[in-house]
C-alpha cells in the first residue's frame, strides 16, 4: 500500500441477466466458521459470513490471503512476488489448463496477454514488474475494470507480509474471478487487473517522486499507458479499486478523490443488502492510489479502502490474524451486486 497522510487532499437492459443469474448461483447454505492465525500466534475470530447473497466465498478468499502471506514479504521484483504471481495465475479460471498446455504456441500467447511485464525505472534502479490481467468478455467492448495491487511495501527493519495491504485485495480479485466467470450472459465486459508496483520504493509515498515520475502506482500508470497505446481506453467506462479490504473490524469511509456517483451506487448497494455498517458516510482521506491515474484520464473510479482506521498499516502487525473471511465476503458481495446498477448508470438508464 501507499504512504498517505490523513489530510491530503430499475436495472438496465443487459444488466438484468447478470443479477438474475447471480441469484441462481447463490449457494443454499454457507460455509463453517473459521479460526484464523497469524505469525504471532493464534487469534480466533467469529468468521461466519453475515449472509449468503452471492456465490462469493469469504472462506475461499481467506485461504488465498493465507497462501499469499506464506510467501513472506512480496515487494516488486522479488522472488516471493514472482511466486505469488504464479499462484494467482494458476488459480484464475482456465489458467491451470493453459499452463499445462504451455508448449502450445497459442497457450503461450494467451498467458502472455495475462502477464504484462515491463522494467520500471525507480529510485532504486530498474525493477522488473508484472501486472496480471484477466478478461471476462461481454456482449460489447464496454468494460468495467475491478483492480487491486498484489505487491507489498518493502521494509528493511522488519518482515512486512501485508496480509491486508496487498494480500486482501489480491484474494478478493481471485474469488471474484471465480464467481464472475460463471456468469455467462452480460452486456458489459469485466476485466480484473492485479497491479504490481503500487507501493513506493522509498519509505514515504512521495519522498522520491519527481515531476512526471512518481515513486508509486507503477503498475496502474503502466497499464493506463498500455490501454492508450492500443486505443482501448475509450472502452473503459469505470474502475473499482480494492485496497486493504479484509480487516476484522471492517469499516470504509468514502474516498474523497473517487467519483461521487460511483461511490454513491456502491454505498447504496451495501446499505440495501445489509452491509451498511461497514460502508460509512464519512470521508476517507487517502491522498492517492491506483485509481488516480484513471481519474486523471477521465475514467470514473472508486477506491474501496480502509486506511484511516486500520492501525496495522505498514507495520509488522499486518498479519493473517487481522483478516476476517466475513469482511472479505462483505466486500465481494457488495462489488458483485453493485455491477448491475453501475451498468445501468453507464447505459443511461440509472441516472
Amino acid at each position: 500500500m501507499l504512504f498517505r497522510t490523513p489530510h491530503k487532499g430499475p436495472l438496465a437492459r443487459g444488466a438484468a441477466p447478470l443479477a438474475a443469474l447471480l441469484l441462481l448461483l447463490v449457494p443454499a447454505a454457507g460455509g463453517p466458521a473459521l479460526s484464523q492465525s497469524g505469525r504471532g500466534g493464534q487469534s480466533p475470530k467469529l468468521a461466519q459470513p453475515p449472509g449468503h447473497l452471492t456465490p462469493f466465498s469469504g472462506a475461499r478468499a481467506y485461504e488465498h490471503v493465507k497462501n499469499l502471506v506464506a510467501f513472506g514479504p512480496r515487494p516488486s521484483g522479488s522472488k516471493a512476488l514472482e511466486q505469488a504471481r504464479r499462484y494467482i495465475v494458476e488459480r484464475l479460471p482456465g489458467d491451470g489448463a493453459t499452463l499445462k498446455r504451455a508448449s502450445v504456441g497459442l497457450a503461450r500467447r494467451e498467458l502472455a496477454e495475462r502477464e504484462d511485464t515491463w522494467t520500471a525505472e525507480t529510485p532504486a534502479g530498474k525493477v522488473r514488474m508484472t501486472n496480471v490481467v484477466y478478461d471476462l468478455p461481454g456482449e460489447t467492448e464496454e468494460t468495467i475494470i475491478i483492480a487491486g495491487h498484489y505487491d507489498t511495501k518493502r521494509f528493511k527493519e522488519f518482515d512486512f507480509v501485508g496480509a491486508n495491504d496487498g494480500g486482501s485485495s489480491a484474494a478478493v480479485l481471485l474469488e471474484l474471478a471465480r464467481v464472475l466467470s460463471d456468469v455467462r450472459t452480460r452486456r458489459f465486459s469485466y476485466r480484473l487487473v492485479f497491479f504490481d508496483g503500487e507501493e513506493s520504493v522509498c519509505r514515504e509515498w512521495d519522498e522520491c517522486s519527481k515531476p512526471g515520475a512518481p515513486d508509486n502506482t507503477y503498475g496502474s500508470r503502466h497499464y493506463l499507458g498500455r490501454l492508450r497505446a492500443r486505443n482501448q481506453l475509450k472502452h473503459v467506462r469505470a474502475l473499482i479499486l480494492l485496497d486493504m479490504v479484509g480487516y476484522e473490524r471492517l469499516e470504509f469511509g468514502r474516498d474523497t478523490m473517487s467519483t461521487p456517483w460511483l461511490v454513491d451506487l456502491i454505498w447504496k448497494t451495501a446499505r440495501e443488502i445489509g452491509y451498511g455498517k461497514y460502508f460509512l458516510d464519512r470521508a476517507e482521506n487517502v491522498g492517492g492510489d491506483d485509481h488516480e491515474p484513471f481519474l486523471r484520464a477521465g475514467v470514473p473510479a472508486a477506491d474501496i479502502i480502509q486506511l484511516n482506521s486500520y492501525p496495522h498499516w505498514h507495520t509488522a502487525a499486518d498479519t493473517l490474524d487481522k483478516i476476517s473471511p466475513g469482511s472479505l465476503k462483505a466486500v465481494g458481495d457488495v462489488v458483485v451486486l453493485s455491477l448491475p446498477a453501475i451498468e445501468a448508470r453507464l447505459s443511461g438508464a440509472g441516472k
